[in-house]
């Protein structure tokens, strides 16, 4: 097991593990004691009809949501909603390759589906508040994966649906993106099958991955506009876009363990839901009864908007709504005000909606 102080509290902020015991994986493999980490937010009412889950994105846990989304005035209000995130399988705080005594390689950890995270969560709903049906289910990137494997999965179960910012069904373009992040972890002279030591032993590779996210995940206007002079971070500053991607992008993954990026890594890339309907993607989303608004964001190089409202199509009871972010899919961190009072805007009139 190696140590990383990233997934410690102290820097995700407060959260709470839940065993689901032995757990059956879609393909073949078992976690032999399937941990979940989450994090609560305001109360569940006594008709458990205000549930909101949330499931994380790719190398994110739930401090973004609890940092950028969610509190008292926002469409996301602990003081009216029971908010519910939950930590993908592998995110590096739930059971995930570093975390588990024995499976650091990834050759040695199973592979993990986007059906098995919303499997999990779904027991794990059931076993520790009892919640049947979802007045919400939000999510961005691979959270909006989710979103819709919810959506599909268990109909019944999902009143409404916002996935931001992500696709039902992933693309061969994204992965290719993907396979081009994970070779460049892997890349790396000390990345020996997975059995490194210490983040000095695979820094290479975690800047390549970086370089690779700077180039895609922001949008070529924000580099081009000099958007990034006005991100701020507590105690980080710069004046140049060097230093920006140094400082920031390179700085934010070289903190995650690599192990854990590339076993989000395979699950994006075979993200699909049409896996529930024979490879027919327009039955899967013919299944979806939850009143939905597909949020793809205007700058978005990963999920671009034709492509998720080529979905949005497919859906029935569903709006495409636009989110405007000149920092493309990183415009998930909420680096502008009018991206996120687009958001609170969409995901409270959706709430608002009668169902």
């Amino acid at each position: 097991m190696i140590e990383n102080a990233f997934y410690t509290p102290e820097v995700q902020g407060a959260y709470q593990l839940h065993s689901l015991g032995g757990f059956d994986l879609e393909e073949g493999g078992w976690i032999p004691d399937l941990q979940l980490a989450y994090a609560t937010y305001g109360e569940l009412n006594a008709a458990r009809d205000n549930a909101v889950l949330i499931p994380t994105w790719f190398s994110g846990t739930h401090a973004t949501w609890e940092q950028v989304y969610i509190g008292p005035g926002r469409a996301l209000d602990p003081t009216r909603w029971f908010i519910v995130v939950v930590n993908q399988i592998g995110n590096g705080l739930s059971t995930s390759p570093h975390n588990t005594d024995g499976d650091i390689a990834m050759s040695r950890f199973p592979q993990v589906r986007i059906g098995d995270d919303v499997r999990a969560q779904q027991q794990l709903a059931a076993e520790l508040f009892g919640i049947e049906r979802w007045a919400l289910v939000v999510g961005g990137s691979m959270g909006a994966q989710q979103t819709y494997e919810w959506a599909v999965r268990y109909p019944d179960q999902v009143l409404r649906a916002a996935p931001i910012a992500g696709t039902a069904q992933n693309t061969p373009h994204d992965f290719l993106f993907t396979r081009t992040l994970m070779d460049a972890i892997t890349s790396d002279p000390g990345w020996n099958g997975g059995e490194y030591r210490s983040h000095t032993e695979v820094a290479g590779g975690l800047r390549r991955h970086a370089d690779i996210w700077a180039v895609l995940g922001l949008s070529t206007e924000f580099w081009k506009t000099e958007f990034w002079r006005g991100v701020q971070l507590p105690d980080v500053t710069w004046s140049t876009f060097e230093e920006f991607q140094e400082r920031f992008v390179q700085a934010t993954f070289a903190a995650m363990d690599p192990n854990a990026l590339l076993s989000m890594g395979w699950k994006w890339q075979r993200g699909d839901v049409a896996r529930n309907t024979g490879g027919d993607l327009a039955a899967a989303l013919g299944r979806i009864t939850a009143k939905t608004f597909v949020m793809p964001i205007d700058e978005d190089m990963f999920f671009p908007v034709r492509d998720c409202a080529a979905e949005q199509a497919m859906i029935k009871d569903s709006e495409l709504r636009v989110l405007p972010s000149i920092a493309g899919h990183f415009g998930l961190f909420g680096f502008e005000q009018t991206y996120l009072a687009a958001v609170d805007r969409n995901l409270g009139e959706l709430l608002d909606t009668a169902v």
